[in-house]
């Protein structure tokens, strides 16, 4: 495979020819502690060349201190750190060749937007016309022309954002990494400024490791997903993946929303399908994947949006259906979220396009059904 790098004129980054991806980030069982407290346990992944890779979690759960550790900013007390296939683990951060976006921008205040974005170009001692060439074109890809001699306190959120951006590319990275980016942005400018990341990354086709607690924000952006909980992976998939077949209730529960029925195995259907009796008494059928037995505990997981609503009275499919009250109609604009009790617990159903359906109220009873296609079994 060989390296090359484009021209000014063209984009700034780091470009591969080639007729197959390669890896271009690797962590080996990587594990980190502070004191007693594992931030980061047993990692294993890795990031194809050109990809956007997202590590997704709850606050605390060591996202982003595996993000400092590929930037050299920590080391790792067991495991290995590999760009392309080089070893890394002792490689200080100004030679590792990455780029690294800060959730509080990290700007200097003294200094205007054109020397925040040269400042690394300083470093590197690169030539002042050169370094003008390179500055000129990553404030352009980031749509801040004009903006050189401004202070960061003259810009706003969205545009300080962006000059931190350009910062980390105008150096050229191998690896493009972004702490919580957008954490700081009102919500309307969060999702544009994530549309203009993910429309740059393309354009660039720069290796990228984004960190986020968002979960929609993880899903639009991403082409694989790390889901991490307490430091250790739960799971690692394309957002499709994610989302329509989590491994594990944290996984399940943390993406999005989801229902739970707590059973065991009691049988399967002649089309393949498993039966589970909950422990409430009431039997469902959902596919499966790999093995499963009878007996065996089981968690059988559903979307709010796999669930269909009637009012009570109304005819119903045989299979699935739950009884109940309810309790909570919340009205989203394009979405009804209800949540309704039941025998087996509360569960939460999605009405998308609701303008022109009666609003159902607290105390009306109904009939909740779902097809065995959209659930899915879990390991307890």
């Amino acid at each position: 495979m060989e390296d090359t790098y484009i021209s000014v004129s063209r984009p700034l980054v780091l470009q591969t020819t080639g007729a197959h991806c390669m890896v271009r980030v690797r962590f080996d069982n990587v594990t980190k502690k502070f004191g007693e407290v594992v931030a980061v346990d047993g990692m294993s992944l890795s990031v194809e060349d050109g990809e956007f890779f997202t590590f997704l979690g709850p606050s605390g759960c060591g996202k982003t201190t595996a993000l400092r550790i590929l930037a050299g900013f920590y080391k790792p007390d067991q495991g290995t750190i590999y760009f392309d296939d080089e070893i890394v683990n002792d490689v200080p951060p100004f030679e590792r060749n990455t780029g690294m976006v800060f959730q509080t921008y990290a700007l200097w205040p003294h200094m205007n937007v054109f020397e925040n974005v040269a400042y690394g170009l300083a470093i590197r001692k690169v030539p002042r016309d050169e370094a003008k060439r390179r500055v000129a074109e990553a404030l352009r890809l980031v749509g801040l022309q004009g903006f050189e001699e401004r202070l960061p306190s003259e810009l706003s959120g969205g545009q300080q954002q962006r000059v931190a951006l350009a910062r980390a590319l105008v150096i050229e990275p191998k690896v493009l990494l972004l702490d919580e980016p957008l954490s700081n942005l009102d919500a309307k400018l969060r999702v544009q400024t994530r549309v203009e990341i993910t429309r740059l990354q393309k354009k660039l086709r720069i290796t990228t490791v984004y960190v986020t607690h968002d979960q929609e924000e993880a899903l639009c952006i991403s082409d694989r997903i790390a889901v991490i909980e307490k430091g250790r992976v739960q799971q690692v998939g394309s957002p499709t993946e994610i989302y329509e077949k989590p491994q594990n209730q944290f996984v399940a529960d943390f993406i999005g929303v989801a229902n739970f029925l707590r059973g065991r195995i009691v049988g399967f259907s002649q089309d393949k399908r498993a039966i589970v009796l909950t422990d409430n008494g009431t039997k469902f059928e959902t596919v499966y994947d790999g093995e499963i037995s009878v007996g065996a505990p089981v968690l059988l997981s559903f979307r709010p949006e796999a669930v269909e609503i009637q009012e009570d009275g109304e005819g119903i499919g045989a299979k699935n259906f739950i009884e109940g009250k309810i309790r909570l109609a919340s009205y989203l604009g394009d979405t009804v979220r209800y949540e309704v009790q039941a025998q087996d617990g509360v569960f939460k159903v999605d009405v998308h396009n609701p303008s022109g359906k009666r609003l159902l109220f607290e105390g009306e009873r109904v009939r909740l059904s779902f097809d065995p296609a959209l659930g899915r079994i879990l390991p307890t």
